[in-house]
């Protein structure tokens, strides 16, 4: 958990709008409590048509209002968002996002979103015709230009029989994203990354044999993950590439969901045509069975084993490195190591980086089947450059961070 700048529980204000994605809202106060979190709620009157109050004053243990007559003594209208360390609006509704951007102030919420000066996260929620309509693109693009992070919304079922995008982000993703967002402090109020379009791959990619087995890696895809909720939170419009991940789709993120080598090479070679960066954290596999087996390969009554034949698949990150679309788009690798006979972990490293051509190589040393499924992890950054950074052990959000703070750096220069 966060601290507040003045030492105690990080006040957070969740604004909750007039859309049936409200009760999702409850799960997200509930994470925030449960967490150790001050939470103030603020709904819209038509919010408190889909939830009622009692159930909000319940989970947060306050009092309850969206108006601006209540408590006037206190001037809340004022004061809730002058001592906010954080503002999230989940659901955003398409009304909510044009106040906002527009700075009209009719209710408790608008008035705290005016008077907030810490960081201020939007998730909007609303059909997809009111997401796409030019009116609330606008809205959206107005308040990113002024600092807040607005999540895309996600694709899925919305009210009724409709789908497509505009259903509200899960509300655990939503709450990772708030609490990246509390951890970064003041700096979360500069998104280094707005209006930049990056590309993230995860996970470890499988090579069939025959219909029941693959060939494969441990790669659990967290880091990658960890690195698209971080682009996220840093303004970034994110794109995942995820090989055989079973994890929930980050807020705010697209995510293309591939299975083999061939299918992640045509994902990221198409992604990356138009992006400023791209972090291959995935972990390809460098062969495949020459063919595949279309029945399940059977033991041998003697005991003896097949042979198989293997080729070896494209060198996705070599190629993005040297054939760019883009000569001022950021290329980072990552490079599992154990070190052998030819040289340790950070020769071979070196090597590895000058042998794919990419700007940065995030290097992990996986000897004993370290970092894989670990929350945790630690690596050594190298740039093409020379600059060599040891970045401790710790959370892969903040390894993700680090290696954002590289990236934007790059930008800059």
């Amino acid at each position: 958990m966060a601290v507040s700048p003045t030492g105690t529980q990080p006040r957070v204000v969740l604004g909750v709008g007039g859309g049936i994605a409200a009760y999702k809202a409850c799960d997200l106060l509930r994470r925030f409590t449960e967490s150790g979190h001050d939470v103030t709620v603020t709904p819209t009157a038509a919010a408190l048509k889909f939830v009622g109050a009692p159930t909000w004053a319940a989970l947060s243990g306050k009092p309850v209002s969206a108006s601006v007559w209540d408590d006037v003594h206190q001037v809340p209208h004022v004061r809730i968002g002058q001592t906010a360390d954080l503002v999230v609006v989940a659901p955003a509704t398409a009304d909510l996002l044009a106040k906002a951007a527009h700075g009209l102030a009719d209710d408790l919420l608008t008035t705290t979103l005016l008077t907030a000066r810490c960081p201020v996260v939007f998730a909007p929620a609303m059909h997809t015709e009111m997401w796409e309509h030019p009116a609330t693109q606008a809205n959206v693009a107005t308040l990113r230009a002024r600092g807040a992070l607005v999540i895309e919304p996600a694709e899925g079922r919305l009210t009724g029989k409709d789908t497509g995008k505009g259903r509200l982000p899960e509300p655990g993703e939503i709450f990772a994203v708030c609490v990246d967002v509390l951890a970064r402090g003041s700096a979360a109020s500069h998104q280094d990354l707005a209006g930049r379009r990056v590309v993230v791959s995860a996970g470890g990619t499988r090579e069939h044999l025959d219909p029941v087995r693959f060939l494969g890696n441990r790669s659990s895809g967290l880091q990658g993950y960890a690195l698209a909720r971080a682009a996220v939170a840093r303004g970034a419009e994110v794109t995942l590439v995820a090989a055989n991940v079973a994890l929930p789709d980050p807020a705010g993120v697209k995510v293309v969901r591939v299975e083999t080598t061939a299918e992640l090479h045509a994902e990221v070679v198409a992604a990356a045509s138009g992006a400023d960066a791209v972090v291959m954290a995935a972990a390809p596999a460098d062969f495949r069975p020459a063919g595949v087996s279309g029945a399940k390969i059977k033991k041998a009554e003697d005991g003896s084993a097949p042979s198989i034949e293997l080729v070896q698949n494209a060198d996705i990150l070599h190629e993005i490195s040297h054939d760019r679309s883009r000569p001022d788009a950021v290329i980072v690798g990552f490079a599992a190591e154990t070190g052998d006979a030819t040289g340790t972990v950070l020769e071979l490293a070196t090597a590895k980086l000058a042998r794919k051509g990419c700007d940065l190589l995030v290097v992990n040393d996986v000897s004993g089947g370290a970092v894989f499924g670990s929350s945790d992890n630690e690596a050594v950054i190298l740039a093409a450059d020379g600059e060599v950074t040891d970045v401790p052990r710790g959370s892969k959000t903040t390894v993700a961070h680090v290696i954002w703070d590289h990236v934007a750096r790059r930008f800059g220069a």
